[in-house]
């Protein structure tokens, strides 16, 4: 009971951190900069390049997605149970509401909609919703399909993050950020927060239930390495992906608790580039982390930073960072462009 009320008191404190305060008309912008590290950014990020805010105003921007077909990006704003659509030319629109909770009771959390989003190797379009505790996914049609919502007999917590192997196999995070009450939440079955893999079968395997608040996740670009983020430990993971689609050898790839004077925010989503670099959410705005777990510089925001994603021809990088969506060009492109 106590280590459950201390970790539920760490996460409080990270949430005070990481949710976004709404800025108002008077606030000023936040100052974006780059930071460089190490000479390898330099091969990654031109000399020249700039973040360039696109729109604002929402209450917390999560889980950029480049959709390929349309050429157009989603993202998620998930206390205002949406998903919105920015269209180069065209600029911000809503594209769905409700996103993540179809319930007919007011949701009484601060973070009822849609957060992770991506498509699937046949290109349907695919997001874990929080307030209903699953991931569904859009058919041709329209219709919604729900993919996975329990393990074990168990209601899942509220699905995080995603990401899809090129075989079809879905790999998410479950940690308590959906939940009213995340850990201390009455609602809430699982005694842990898990790392999983739903098969093209169906079939669901827990890969790692140590974690205290997996969130990010991304497989290196041969797909033989999958990489967690930790919120609450400030850490990231690396395990090895085996034959059957399961991890073993879980080493650190990279503690960002150093990283905690550079800004507010908390590891986060992330992104891999074809090089295998990690371009992540994290304290300060977006790290980014060599394959060898050396930090080569990163994209200071100036507020909590939750995730990225790559678009255009594959060589932007879009991030949703608090109330704002910013992109930047780069020297790189995301892992298969």
């Amino acid at each position: 009971m106590k280590s459950t009320l201390a970790l539920t008191l760490l996460l409080l404190a990270v949430l005070a951190v990481t949710l976004p305060k709404q800025l108002n008309a008077q606030d000023a912008e936040p100052k974006v900069s780059i930071v460089r590290i190490d000479p390898a950014f330099d091969q990654l990020v031109p000399k020249d390049a700039a973040l360039e805010k696109l729109a604002g105003g929402y209450a917390w921007s999560e889980g950029p997605v480049w959709d390929k077909k349309h050429k157009y990006l989603l993202f998620s704003d998930i206390p205002n149970n949406s998903i919105f659509k920015w269209d180069p030319g065209k600029g911000a629109s809503l594209f769905l509401k409700p996103s993540g909770y179809t319930g007919s009771e007011p949701f009484t959390g601060h973070e009822p909609g849609s957060n992770g989003l991506t498509f699937d190797p046949k290109g349907r379009f695919v997001r874990t919703q929080h307030g209903n505790r699953r991931i569904v996914r859009t058919e041709t049609d329209g219709k919604e399909t729900v993919l996975v919502d329990h393990y074990d007999g168990k209601r899942l917590n509220s699905p995080n993050d995603l990401v899809f192997r090129s075989n079809g196999d879905l790999y998410f995070t479950d940690p308590a950020y959906g939940l009213p009450k995340q850990l201390d939440d009455p609602g809430k079955e699982l005694p842990f927060q898990g790392v999983y893999k739903l098969s093209v079968d169906g079939k669901i395997a827990l890969l790692d239930k140590d974690l205290k608040a997996p969130n990010g996740i991304a497989f290196s670009p041969d797909e033989k390495i999958l990489y967690t983020s930790d919120t609450i430990d400030v850490k990231w993971w690396a395990y090895d992906v085996q034959k059957d689609g399961t991890v073993a050898n879980k080493r650190l790839l990279f503690d960002g608790t150093d990283l905690k004077k550079n800004g507010p925010g908390a590891p986060d989503g992330m992104k891999v580039d074809a090089h295998g670099n990690l371009f992540a959410a994290g304290p300060g705005g977006i790290v980014v982390i060599s394959p060898e777990g050396k930090l080569l510089g990163y994209f200071s925001m100036g507020v909590s930073t939750a995730n990225c994603a790559w678009g255009d021809d594959g060589s932007t990088l879009y991030i949703t960072a608090n109330t704002n969506l910013y992109r930047i060009k780069l020297s790189t492109k995301g892992a298969g462009w």
